[in-house]
């Protein structure tokens, strides 16, 4: 088996050997086991699912969060002559209407496709048709079923409901479920398994550390004091490809612009831009012939630039995790990145906009729970259809909770044990991840160090990376 799958591997990719623990999780896909796997950015996950998808005579369907991310990705695989499509909600009709006659034919071997369209009637409809076999059901950037479902795209919370709904109407069908993350620590992983109904799943995790990842932390005073430290960066880095981080769409045009008079020729980038634009922002980017683009975290998922050499976060991300996603595609030719986050002082009385956006999305967040809290108290209906979109969110919240099963992708049953002190217990948790990334971004440690004991990465007492600006300062 092991030569086979090497020889497959070199005809498609090019490639001459796998890369651990890519080869056993091919080999667990095509026994029909579940997996759980959490690999750095850059190694090479895709081959892990589409390598099966291929030698499989039914179809693999993989689960994205972002279109960039799907059209990238079959892009690709068409290029390399596999039968593949992606099916999300901003394509043209003549696109979608061609996508979903090959999927009814059962000519694909790959479907891309965002959870909301997924369990959509249309789209549930076909892939539930007996007929069609469905190999397993992959789950890319499965940090988003703990992050976004509870608080943002519930749909990610009724994945778990997929399998078992099929394996009523599919008889014998054998369908794997496979989840790809680049972080997660020990309670997302729970998180992940427990909502997608996980069969004592194979983990494969990996280490996310880079020595080649430099990791700095500017502190300012003033908001002018922002835009200086950027400029300096840039001015420094010019010849080299970056992105420049920010937390909102508005943020993104306001710097980009700002950047653009200043003599930094940029683009900005963000989800609300359209395809086309973001597409052709893409690829200039990927030729060189535009040097950083100013983005939020639409940007990068599934967009391999190996020589990507500093990223800049103007405005930090939220949770640890973002932050380890986005400084993870960096450096991946191996040459030093350059990560620099800029940061308002601690008491943020000059500048107030990181203790502003940690204060946004916090109450955002509270939000949900607070209203999920009033809604149990009366919450009878028993089918997605007849809740309104809001209070589908309280759904994903009371999920991720267990009191709540979902009986098939439409229809859930409630398992109310307490669910005013699990709540509770949520947004302590919630609270818990934003005040752990300010201490990262305050600690006179190892930042590395940091990272990995907040990811449950067994480390030695003594370990310190030697680059990042912590270390650098102590030697």
């Amino acid at each position: 088996m092991a030569d086979f799958l090497q020889k497959k591997l070199r005809q498609i990719w090019g490639y001459d050997d796998f890369r651990y623990p890519q080869a056993q999780v091919v080999e667990s896909l095509l026994a029909g086991e579940d997996c759980l796997v959490v690999m750095p950015t850059g190694g090479g996950k895709s081959i892990c699912f589409q390598l099966p998808a291929l030698l499989g005579s039914g179809l693999t369907v993989v689960v994205s969060p972002l279109i960039a991310l799907m059209e990238n990705q079959v892009k690709d695989l068409k290029q390399r002559g596999v039968s593949a499509e992606f099916c999300h909600g901003e394509m043209i009709r003549g696109d979608r209407t061609r996508a979903l006659q090959k999927l009814r034919d059962g000519a694909l071997k790959l479907l891309y496709i965002a959870p909301e369209t997924l369990l959509s009637p249309p789209i549930w409809e076909i892939i539930s048709s007996p007929p069609l076999v469905i190999n397993s059901l992959i789950i890319d950037e499965a940090h988003c079923v703990a992050q976004w479902g509870k608080t943002f795209r519930p749909s990610y919370t009724r994945l778990g409901s997929i399998r078992p709904s099929l394996m009523k109407l599919k008889k014998n069908q054998v369908m794997a479920i496979a989840c790809f993350t680049a972080t997660a620590d020990i309670t997302t992983q729970k998180i992940i398994s427990d909502t997608l109904g996980l069969r004592k799943p194979k983990k494969f995790i990996l280490n996310p550390y880079r020595n080649n990842l430099h990791l700095k932390i500017k502190q300012i005073w003033t908001p002018k004091g922002r835009k200086k430290q950027l400029i300096n960066f840039l001015n420094q880095h010019q010849n080299r490809s970056g992105l420049v981080y920010t937390r909102t769409r508005k943020e993104a045009q306001n710097i980009s612009h700002w950047l653009t008079k200043q003599g930094h020729q940029n683009y900005f980038y963000h989800g609300g831009l359209p395809s086309g634009q973001r597409r052709k922002i893409e690829k200039d980017w990927l030729e060189e012939k535009v040097k950083f683009v100013v983005c939020t975290n639409a940007f990068g998922m599934g967009i391999n630039k190996e020589n990507l050499g500093w990223i800049v976060h103007y405005q930090v991300p939220p949770y640890l995790a973002d932050y380890l996603q986005e400084i993870g595609r960096g450096g991946r030719d191996g040459n030093i990145c350059h990560s620099l986050s800029i940061i308002s002082e601690c008491t943020g009385l000059l500048d107030p906009t990181d203790r502003q956006m940690r204060s946004f999305f916090l109450t955002k967040t509270l939000d949900y729970y607070q209203q999920t809290e009033k809604l149990v108290k009366n919450l009878s209906s028993q089918s997605v259809y007849s809740i309104s979109e809001q209070n589908q969110l309280c759904l994903g919240i009371l999920t991720t909770g267990k009191q709540l099963h979902w009986l098939d992708p439409f229809h859930y049953q409630l398992k109310l044990n307490r669910p005013q002190r699990v709540i509770k217990e949520m947004i302590i948790y919630e609270k818990q991840l934003i005040r752990e990334m300010k201490q990262y971004l305050i600690t006179k440690n190892c930042r590395w160090a940091f990272l990995l004991r907040a990811f449950d990465h067994n480390i030695s007492s003594s370990f310190r990376c030697g680059v990042c600006d912590n270390c650098l300062k102590q030697s």
